[in-house]
């Protein structure tokens, strides 16, 4: 699949600090989350995507377009949600939004029927009409949010977009996402602490760590476990059950909800939890396939000696 991305050792240094250290990245199709510890340089390369700092090495193609000539045909292309507030005061929702489209270069009129049109995807009903100054961070976000995405941008940048809302909020807000990436074939890079929200929505993830690259891969790929392993539920005398699997050489953790997470190198552990359980009397509630925590995959990525010189 062509890379709608394309970093070839690029190195970013402010002074004597070196923010993005031989990047090379290649980015697809479809949504991908960014992660990695503050000081990483997730905000650096995001600034750098966009055209406002230029690589101090290195070559970067972003949409087709050469980041470090072609800033303003890229950012005609994508939509930016940042991290911060970035309202003016004194507009109203739908009149911020407005305005962000005619930034875009959407006629005034056209901008209008357009930001009434994304509020009401973001089920911004009479709030609309009331200044921003006024709104709670759940709705601010959503004018963010809004304002990225007003004038059909091809590929979404959003930093930290569920930062500061409720479950609800949050849940609905990647709907959104994902409703945009699958049914209207936005590609999108989410910037974001909460491992969760990658989890639920992504198809690939990238790990920096001290201005590198660290990890990118595809979501499903980190999912799976070296050796096979299975989440087993059972509906009583689980205890048996996990003495029996451990006389045959099977790794078995209880976890604190009763269920038992177990592994083996061997291909056959099914048939072996299977014939277990017989011979235990245990009856299997559900056996699930174990998957890695993304978190365990984010920890042991990053875990590496500090870099002082570090800038996000």
């Amino acid at each position: 699949m062509t890379s709608l991305i394309s970093l070839k050792q690029i190195t970013k240094s402010f002074k004597s600090m070196r923010a993005l250290d031989g990047i090379d990245l290649e980015i697809r199709a479809g949504i991908t989350g960014l992660l990695g510890p503050n000081g990483a340089g997730k905000s650096t390369l995001i600034k750098l995507l966009l055209g406002l700092v230029q690589p101090t090495s290195g070559t970067a193609s972003f949409l087709g377009f050469d980041v470090r000539k072609q800033g303003r045909q890229i950012r005609n292309r994508i939509g930016y949600m940042p991290e911060d507030d970035c309202y003016i005061s004194g507009l109203s929702g739908v009149n911020a939004v407005q305005f962000s489209g005619c930034l875009s270069g959407i006629p005034k009129t056209e901008s209008l029927r357009r930001a009434h049109e994304i509020l009401d995807f973001c089920d911004m009903k009479q709030e609309r009409y009331r200044m921003v100054d006024t709104y709670s961070t759940g709705m601010r976000q959503k004018i963010k949010f809004a304002s990225a995405i007003v004038h059909d941008p091809e590929f979404l940048i959003l930093d930290e977009p569920t930062s500061g809302l409720d479950p609800e909020e949050r849940e609905t807000l990647l709907k959104r996402i994902r409703l945009l990436a699958s049914q209207m074939g936005k590609s999108v890079l989410i910037s974001t602490h909460i491992l969760p929200d990658v989890q639920a929505i992504c198809d690939d993830v990238v790990i920096l760590s001290q201005g590198k690259v660290k990890l990118c891969e595809p979501l499903a790929n980190l999912n799976r476990t070296t050796n096979p392993s299975f989440c087993i539920r059972a509906i009583e005398n689980i205890d048996q059950l996990a003495q029996e699997l451990d006389t045959n050489d099977v790794e078995v953790i209880k976890n604190p909800d009763g269920t038992l997470t177990v592994a083996s190198q061997s291909p056959e552990l099914p048939e072996i939890i299977w014939k277990a359980a017989y011979q235990t009397g245990v009856n299997i509630q559900s056996l699930i396939p174990a998957r890695n925590s993304l978190e365990e995959v984010f920890l042991s990525t990053v875990t590496e000696s500090p870099n002082t010189e570090e800038v996000d």
